[in-house]
Formats: C-alpha cells, structure tokens, sequence
C-alpha cells in the first residue's frame, strides 16, 4: 500500500485539483502533509480540515508563484511545520489555451514563471533539506509535454520543460541520495476546467469525455494521488529520472480526425492568467 507513516510531504497547488487529491493520498497513508496555495485559500483549509478531521496531521501555506522570493519563504515555513521533509510533490501549475498569434508577452511569462521557474526554484531551496532525509522530488508534468494540441504551445512548452528538467535534475541530485521522479497525468477533469462553461452538467460531461480514453473512463485525483505515493516509495526506489505518464491509454492511442483545424470551444486560465 505505499505505507507513508510519518513521511512529511509538500504538495504545492494542493488547495484544490490534482493537488488536493495527492495531498488527501498521502495523508490517507500516514503522512504529515504542508498544503501549498496560492489563491484557494478556502480550498486549501478544507483540504486541511479533512486531513485532520481523519486524524492526520496539516497545515496551510500561502506562497504567490509568480515571483521568487515567496518560494524561500514557504521552504522556511513548511520546514519548520514538518521539522523536515522527506517528499517534495512540485505540482502547481496553471493552464491556458491561447492561439499562437494572441499570446502576449505577459501571458508565456506567468505561465512559464508558475509552471518552470517555481519549481525550480522551490526545490534548490529545499536540498538541504530532502538530502537529509534521502527524499523524493517528484515533479508533476501533463501529456502535453508527449502530444501536440491546439492553442497550446505556451502551456505544452512549459510541461515539456518539466520533463527535461526531472531527468536532468536525477542526474545531478542522484549522488547525494535524492531520488528525481515525474508523473504526467491524462485528462484529469476537475471544476476548474468547466469555469468557461457554467450551464454545463459537469458530471455527465465527464462521462461523455471518458468514452474517448481507453479505459473507457476519464481519471481523478486519488488515481494520481495513488501513483504519486507509489512514486515517494521504497517500492519505487529504482525508478529515477523518468516521468511516468498515467492517462488511461491516451497517449497509446493513433488519432486521426480534423479536430485540429477548429479552434477550441473552451477557455482556460481564467482568473489565473493575465488578460485571459
């Protein structure tokens, strides 16, 4: 079962999404989780407060990803909360779909200073720390960074540079006992994604969405959370410097269609990026 008993975790981006359910997963299995937020506050707490109604232990921290100081502010805070740490989950991101033509200047920097420049900068910070303990860094991408899709080029290209930079990363950090690892998810739909379409039944919607992806279904959190604990494990003590991709066979799959030639119906990156 991937036993996490008294593993102390950071998982950015865990106030709502993919990160809330990872954060849930390890707490599930025994570890004292730091919940990242940057705007959910509400989320984050709620998150917290399941976590501890289960009789776990948590605790909520604000840092803005956008700029880099808040980052060494949030290693201090959650170091001292966890009196260590021993798995790094480098999970927030924001998304946008925007054709190449109108993505501004402002719009690729946040994306790639959220989504790159942050975790990068997050995990230098807290080496010391992770060497310590022998940790675990694992670093969440998408199937963006393997499959090309429309509107995408800024968001794809930061999931891409992920990729690079896990495999990199276990290169340089192997020797010093900190294990590098990444997960990229599949088609995850979470409420987030239906912003832009409010009248929509959001769980009918998944269903429909699901009979597209091999499995016949479409993923959710825990399902990324279940493998993110896998990866944080002993029983992953092998694996290192690859990204694991996790997507119901998406990626498995040859597409043919004209899909491509339309633009998106949806928009995404609302309320998180500029101008969107």
């Amino acid at each position: 079962m991937c036993n996490m008993k008294h593993k102390r975790v950071l998982v950015t981006g865990s106030g709502t999404g993919l990160g809330r359910g990872i954060a849930l997963e390890f707490a599930r299995r025994g570890a004292v989780v730091a919940v990242h937020y940057s705007q959910s506050s509400a989320g984050a707490e709620a998150t917290v407060q399941e976590i501890v109604a289960a009789g776990g232990k948590a605790a909520a921290f604000k840092a803005d990803f956008k700029e880099v100081a808040p980052l060494q502010g949030l290693a201090r805070e959650t170091v001292a909360f966890l009196g260590g740490l021993d798995v790094l989950v480098n999970n927030a991101g924001i998304t946008m779909n925007r054709p190449f033509e109108k993505t501004t200047v402002e719009q690729f920097d946040t994306l790639y200073a959220v989504n790159v420049r942050a975790p990068y900068f997050l995990s230098q910070a807290l080496v010391p720390e992770l060497e310590k303990a022998k940790g675990v860094i694992i670093n969440i991408a998408s199937i963006h960074a393997f499959q090309a899709y429309i509107e995408h080029t800024v968001y794809a290209g930061t999931r891409g540079a992920i990729v690079t930079f896990t495999r990199n990363l276990a290169l340089e950090l192997a020797p010093r006992g900190i294990r590098v690892v990444g997960l990229a998810p599949g088609a995850v739909p979470i409420p987030s994604h239906f912003k832009s379409t409010p009248e929509v039944d959001m769980e009918q919607a998944i269903r429909e969405f699901g009979k597209g992806i091999p499995c016949g279904f479409a993923g959710t959190p825990r399902d990324i959370g279940n493998v993110a604990a896998f990866l944080a494990s002993e029983d992953a003590r092998y694996l290192l410097g690859q990204t694991l991709i996790v997507d119901g066979g998406t990626t498995a799959m040859m597409h043919f269609g004209e899909e491509f030639k339309q633009p998106m119906g949806s928009q995404f990156g609302q309320g998180y990026v500029p101008g969107v």
